[in-house]
C-alpha cells in the first residue's frame, strides 16, 4: 500500500519504518504527510491533526475550526510543521529562564537583544549570557533564531503571506537573511519549503 510512497510516523520510529521498508519515503521530521489518497500521521496528538485536515478537506475549513474549538485544540498545524519544537528544545522543566522564553516567543518579531534579555531576567547582560548557555545548550542568539525559524516555517508553510511579510514578522527583517537562516536549517529556501507543502495538501486524481 505505501510503495513509492511519501509517509510519516513518530519520530522514535521513523529509522525502523525506514529499514524496514525501504521501497517507501520516510518524512520523519512531519507531523502528517498526504500522498494522493493517503495520508499518515505521527502519532496520537499528530492524528487530530491529520484529522483536522480531512474535515477541511472533505467539508471546508470553517467547519474544521469549530470542530477544533470543540476539540480545545489549536486550528491547525500544518502537516510540514516540525515534530520537534525550538521552545521545547531549549526549555528545560523548572528552568528560571522559562518566563522570559514565553515572553520572547510573544516577541519573536521585535529587538531581542543580550542587553534586553538580561534586563528582563534582571541579570547583568555577562551573567545572563553565561548562564542561559550551561543550562539551555545554546547561546541566547541561536535560541533566539531557532524560534524564529519555527515560527517562520509554519507561516511559510500554512498560507500565503508574503515572504517578505514573514521575515518582518519574525524578526529576521530582511528576506535574504532570513532565507540564508532556512537554507543553513532546513537544506531549502522559504520558497521551495512552501512549493512542498501546497504540493503535499493538492488533491491527487487516482
Amino acid at each position: 500500500m505505501l510503495d513509492g510512497r511519501r509517509v510519516t510516523t513518530h519520530w522514535a520510529r521513523a529509522a525502523e519504518l525506514a529499514r524496514a521498508y525501504p521501497s517507501i519515503r520516510v518524512e520523519p521530521d512531519r507531523i502528517y504527510v498526504r500522498d494522493g489518497e493517503v495520508w499518515t500521521s505521527a502519532g496520537i496528538s499528530a492524528g487530530i491533526d491529520l484529522a483536522l485536515a480531512l474535515v477541511a478537506e472533505d467539508l471546508g475549513t470553517e467547519v474544521a475550526k469549530r470542530a477544533a474549538q470543540q476539540l480545545v485544540v489549536y486550528h491547525r498545524r500544518p502537516g510540514g510543521q516540525s515534530q520537534f519544537s525550538a521552545l521545547l528544545e531549549v526549555d528545560r522543566p523548572d528552568s528560571r529562564f522559562s518566563p522570559l522564553l514565553a515572553w520572547v516567543r510573544e516577541r519573536l518579531g521585535e529587538r531581542l537583544t543580550v542587553e534586553r534579555l538580561a534586563d528582563r531576567a534582571a541579570m547583568s547582560p555577562r551573567h545572563f549570557a553565561r548562564a542561559f548557555s550551561a543550562e539551555t545548550g545554546m547561546t541566547p542568539a541561536k535560541a533566539i533564531e531557532r524560534m524564529r525559524l519555527e515560527a517562520a516555517r509554519e507561516r511559510v508553510e500554512s498560507g500565503a503571506e508574503p515572504i517578505e511579510g514573514v521575515a518582518m514578522r519574525t524578526g529576521f527583517g530582511d528576506p535574504e537573511r532570513m532565507r540564508r537562516a532556512f537554507i543553513r536549517a532546513f537544506g531549502q529556501p522559504p520558497q521551495a519549503l512552501r512549493r512542498a507543502a501546497k504540493l503535499g495538501a493538492a488533491p491527487t486524481t487516482i
